[in-house]
């Protein structure tokens, strides 16, 4: 018992470690990503000088409710690049394990040490998935196949683009097994996106 105790503090130490690092950065670059989004589209109201700049940001913020939307996808998408590609170091060879990681346990030096990436990718693409399903609500659809459907795209093809970005730039490996858990975690996203959303339709 104490044993799996232990297993299970390490694991949610790991998680909230891989949280809780690009949390600070994420929130500012998310900020910063939104007045670009009210240049492109408020340019008369945002383009005259910073204090104007800021109210018109805090106006959106408060009033938009699509603007609070992408504003929690571009920090969720920025929590995921600090933790795949942002902040890598460079690696000589990114095809040196193509297979990657299918379990909590690694054998290094002939030792089992845990790991848990596998659960990282499943739980970092369910935010993602799911924040993609709501901000493009109406685009999407509320039929639950079409939901899974588009959040395991969405997820694989994200998932994809960065392990081709990490090959070519040589931060990280490529894997498949992140492609896989991605994806599983868009899908779990999705589906957690819709059960939200039958939950607040019965109340």
């Amino acid at each position: 018992m104490k044993e799996t105790i232990d297993l299970l503090g390490k694991i949610l130490t790991n998680i909230l470690t891989a949280l809780y690092e690009p949390f600070g950065f994420s929130l500012l670059l998310s900020f910063l990503a939104m007045f670009f989004y009210l240049y492109a589209y408020e340019t008369q109201e945002a383009g005259k000088g910073w204090k104007n700049a800021i109210v018109t940001w805090y106006q959106k913020f408060k009033g938009s409710v699509f603007f609070r939307k992408l504003f929690l996808l571009v920090f969720v998408i920025s929590m995921i690049l600090f933790r795949t590609l942002l902040n890598r170091n460079l690696w000589m060879n990114p095809l040196s394990d193509i297979m990657g990681g299918w379990g909590i346990w690694d054998t290094v030096n002939g030792e089992q040490k845990l790991t848990t990436e596998c659960i990282e990718n499943v739980i970092m693409m369910m935010p993602f998935s799911a924040v993609v399903m709501w901000t493009f609500e109406e685009m999407i659809g509320n039929g639950w196949k079409k939901i899974l459907w588009q959040s395991g795209k969405i997820a694989f093809i994200f998932s994809i683009s960065i392990e081709m970005l990490q090959l070519l730039l040589r931060l990280g490996t490529f894997q498949l097994s992140d492609i896989f858990y991605n994806t599983v975690g868009g899908v779990l996203g999705g589906l957690m996106y819709y059960a939200v959303m039958k939950v607040r339709k019965r109340l």
